[in-house]
């Protein structure tokens, strides 16, 4: 690979062959900075090492992004999404009642509601 930094901003638009192609570049290009850093002793490579793995780490990146980014837009009108697509929250907030489900009263409840509604005074200014 001629470049030795990888922009995040350069990867987005890509798809995922140019991404695979890429990452597999990248790999080539650590795989023999490190053996040349074992034979020469150069510490000049430590530099380019770290350019290589910061790269490959940014492609990864933008691969399980776009991955999740297709994930949910698959799951986006079905019943049940994966857990790790879900809201994380807190475990408090994942198992309150739902504002539905907060809402509904019971038919005692809805009766004496009906029969003694909440009484209305009038204020003297």
């Amino acid at each position: 690979m001629s470049e030795s930094k990888v922009k995040a901003a350069q990867l987005w638009g890509k798809s995922k062959e140019d991404l695979k192609k890429q990452l597999d570049e990248v790999k080539l290009e650590l795989g023999t900075l490190r053996t040349q850093k074992i034979t020469s002793g150069a510490s000049s490579k430590l530099t380019r090492i770290h350019d290589a793995k910061k790269s490959l780490a940014r492609i990864l990146t933008v691969i399980s992004s776009n991955q999740r980014h297709q994930l949910r837009k698959f799951y986006e009108k079905k019943k049940y999404i994966p857990l790790d697509l879900r809201a994380k929250q807190t475990r408090a907030m994942r198992r309150r009642l739902t504002e539905k489900e907060a809402k509904k009263i019971t038919a005692k409840q809805r009766k004496k509601q009906m029969h003694f509604p909440q009484r209305k005074f009038a204020v003297k200014a």
